[in-house]
């Protein structure tokens, strides 16, 4: 009886990863594909939001 409710897990989660990857197929091995952080070319700090780095307001 356990033999059956795994196995029937382990096939309905085959099946959500299958309809996983029909909806995005261009995503990779880490899921969605995502953009690199930001980086202040002078300093190298990541950048958060769309304003100046604290290194160039002096």
């Amino acid at each position: 009886m356990i033999i059956k409710i795994v196995s029937l897990f382990l096939i309905g989660m085959l099946v959500l990863a299958m309809f996983g990857r029909l909806r995005m197929p261009g995503a990779g091995a880490r899921g969605m594909t995502m953009k690199k952080p930001a980086k202040c070319p002078r300093c190298g700090r990541y950048r958060l939001g769309k304003g100046p780095c604290p290194c160039s307001k002096g």
